[in-house]
């Protein structure tokens, strides 16, 4: 297991793909540079998957139609990632994608894939509205840690990310890394994910890692605004920098942003930190089961 990791977390720009090929060239050719740069470990949005709804121009204003349409395409999209990762020798976080279960549900999918071949998945537990009211996406169930060469790494896709609870459950199983792939319409929805990225690594002494898709495609139902900057959060102790921030994008432009991380840290943030929020966590339940903490409503009207 490597101590030190370099991570490219993309801002990536939603286009308009003519054909599943040029998909592809532009996929690999990210891959490509941030490879050329050194990285280890990459990570995708999530849904940046839906740009390949652009193909088919009949159904892609459609929101179900397009939803139909990447799905169906699903077996290509792991295929090239897969290559990729074996190709470049790099860990890679795909960008998310609905995927249709055997029951007939959708949900989105983050795939890990590995330079041998492997792979494994982490559905989002936590639907948006958008996703809930509009697509009828559910929500997964299974939290997962995944142990890889480069240390222990956790995916709390975007909402999930404002959720302590999902974190805490992958920390506590080891997890070093949690990898937020995001999509939001919005900078208020970027900052909200953003601040739960943060909360997070806070909270849990650990790094996290947000990349989010960006610029506007209003071909797209799904994809018309996409804002954010990618970024690469501590928690703001001892050696880290004040703010928890390692590396921060220029909002709305696509680019990699690149960071080195030493996952020995969170070992000695843990043990050695001013304060230790990840020991702490049990106290705040007063001997109680998360959920059950009682509360005292004192009359003072």
């Amino acid at each position: 297991m490597t101590a030190s990791v370099r991570i490219a977390a993309a801002q990536y720009p939603i286009g308009q793909p003519d054909s599943l090929a040029s998909w592809q060239a532009k996929v690999e050719q990210w891959v490509r540079d941030a490879a050329a740069q050194g990285a280890q470990l990459l990570v995708f949005p999530e849904y940046a998957a839906m740009e390949l709804a652009a193909i088919d121009r009949s159904t892609a204003s459609d929101l179900h139609a397009s939803l139909r349409a990447v799905i169906a395409l699903g077996p290509s999209i792991d295929a090239h990632y897969a290559d990729l990762a074996q190709r470049f020798g790099v860990v890679l976080l795909g960008g998310t994608r609905p995927f249709g279960q055997d029951d007939g549900q959708i949900v989105n999918r983050a795939t890990l894939y590995m330079p041998d071949g492997q792979k494994g998945y982490q559905d989002k537990i936590m639907m948006t509205r958008f996703e809930r009211e509009s697509w009828d996406i559910k929500g997964g169930t299974d939290v997962r840690v995944f142990r890889t060469p480069l240390g222990m790494l956790g995916i709390s896709t975007c909402y999930d990310v404002e959720f302590p609870m999902i974190a805490r459950a992958q920390a506590a199983a080891a997890a070093q890394v949690i990898l937020c792939p995001s999509c939001t319409d919005s900078l208020q929805g970027y900052h909200r994910v953003r601040i739960g990225a943060q909360a997070r690594a806070l909270e849990n002494q650990i790094f996290v890692v947000q990349a989010p898709t960006v610029g506007m495609a209003p071909w797209s139902p799904a994809l018309d605004e996409n804002y954010g900057a990618a970024g690469v959060f501590v928690p703001p102790d001892g050696d880290s920098p004040d703010d928890g921030i390692v590396a921060i994008g220029t909002e709305g432009q696509g680019a990699w942003v690149i960071a080195d991380a030493d996952l020995s840290r969170v070992h000695r943030w843990r043990t050695e930190g001013a304060v230790h929020p990840f020991a702490h966590w049990p106290e705040q339940y007063c001997g109680e089961k998360a959920g059950d903490l009682p509360v005292d409503v004192v009359p003072l009207d």
